[in-house]
């Protein structure tokens, strides 16, 4: 077992990967999947065990309430949630809204949403337009407080979410609002992802908002979600790798077991260098995975870590695109049945890698952010 070279010298990231690694044993990621798929919902025990582990917030400082951990820490959780193929959002519920709140200025309502969010009790959702648009959604001034109206689309969890936090545009850049996701005006048109996991697409009509839950106002959405996002897309690349490296594993396992000929394929040197070409493609992932957590940690924010963050998603999308679909075709017409665990994990690869920017998306923001030219 292989997993992305990352520094533990306090063998803090030893720790967090056997405890995802003993929750999966525990709860198996598949059986999990297939029945968030038919229900269409989040299990809310499981997202307290995740609080009750200290896996929501990690990076959030401690005096926020998080456990102020590494890029490092974060990575690793995630390789692990990839191995074990644990269906929750866990990117944007646990990572990318946590940053966000946590990098918000101090006030009643950011404080009772991020304490009740690490500490479980909350799920909060957020509604956003990506790769740096405009975001469909838009604010007016209506009295003391604003209008919103437009639409936002694959929001995550919506039917579980207690509440819902809203990037708009405003007549100055963009502001963040908090709405229950019940509120009058708002419609709201479900969907599944390709792995079943249940996304809304929300519409607003003259949906109104309180002074009190306009969380915080910026001149772009960069400036409001960079940060959040940059750890969140780096959170699901090393996701992506975990994915494609247990993906892997289970498929040279099977080609160790699976008779043709009177000898076990994995005999036989063609399927040997598929294999090969598959092993390439998962170090090459965690290498990009572990790059980007050295810059991120040596440089936060700057163009070098946007840039090595987005090489390692697009790099981790294509590895464990191109890993799953040479592990069902390695394991026969039994690769494409539901029964067979194997194709859960395309699926998985499919929606976490077109979460936050697919990799053609991250190849145009590192081009933006090349200072060579």
């Amino acid at each position: 077992m292989s997993f992305i070279a990352l520094d533990d010298p306090d063998n803090v990231l030893a720790l967090l990967r056997d405890s995802v690694a003993t929750f999966g044993e525990r709860n198996p990621g598949p059986a999990r999947l297939r029945q968030q798929r038919s229900q269409q919902r989040l299990d809310r025990k499981v997202w307290t065990s995740f609080a009750e582990s200290g896996w929501i917030g990690l990076q959030v400082p401690e005096e926020a309430g998080g456990a102020g951990l590494s890029s490092g820490a974060q990575a690793a959780v995630c390789e692990m949630f990839g191995r074990n193929l644990m269906p929750e959002p866990y990117a944007v519920l646990a990572v990318l809204v946590p940053q966000l709140l946590g990098g918000l200025p101090t006030g009643a309502s950011r404080d009772a949403l991020l304490a009740g969010l690490i500490a479980g009790e909350r799920i909060v959702t957020l509604g956003f337009a990506a790769h740096g648009g405009a975001p469909a959604l838009r604010a007016r001034v209506a009295g003391q407080g604003r209008v919103l109206e437009g639409t936002l689309a694959f929001v995550e969890a919506f039917d579980d979410a207690d509440d819902l936090l809203a990037v708009a545009e405003t007549p100055s850049g963009v502001a963040l609002f908090r709405l229950d996701p019940r509120a009058g005006g708002l419609t709201a048109r479900r969907r599944a992802g390709v792995d079943g996991a249940p996304l809304t697409d929300l519409t607003f009509a003259s949906v109104t908002v309180s002074p009190a839950d306009c969380l915080a106002e910026a001149p772009s959405g960069e400036a409001l979600l960079g940060v959040s996002i940059a750890a969140a897309r780096l959170a699901l690349a090393a996701e992506l790798a975990g994915l494609a490296a247990k993906a892997l594993e289970e498929t040279v396992e099977y080609t160790r077991t699976r008779v043709q000929f009177g000898k076990a394929i994995a005999s036989f040197q063609v399927i040997q260098h598929r294999l090969v070409d598959m092993w390439i493609q998962s170090e090459l992932a965690n290498a990009a995975v572990r790059n980007a957590v050295v810059q991120t940690e040596r440089t936060p924010g700057s163009a070098v870590a946007t840039q090595a963050v987005c090489a390692a998603k697009a790099r981790a999308s294509d590895a464990s695109f191109s890993i799953c679909r040479n592990a069902i075709h390695l394991h026969g017409a039994m690769g494409i049945t539901d029964e067979c665990n194997i194709g859960l994990y395309l699926k998985r690869a499919i929606n976490l890698g077109a979460c936050l920017g697919n990799a053609d998306a991250m190849r145009d923001i590192f081009l933006r952010n090349d200072t060579h030219h």
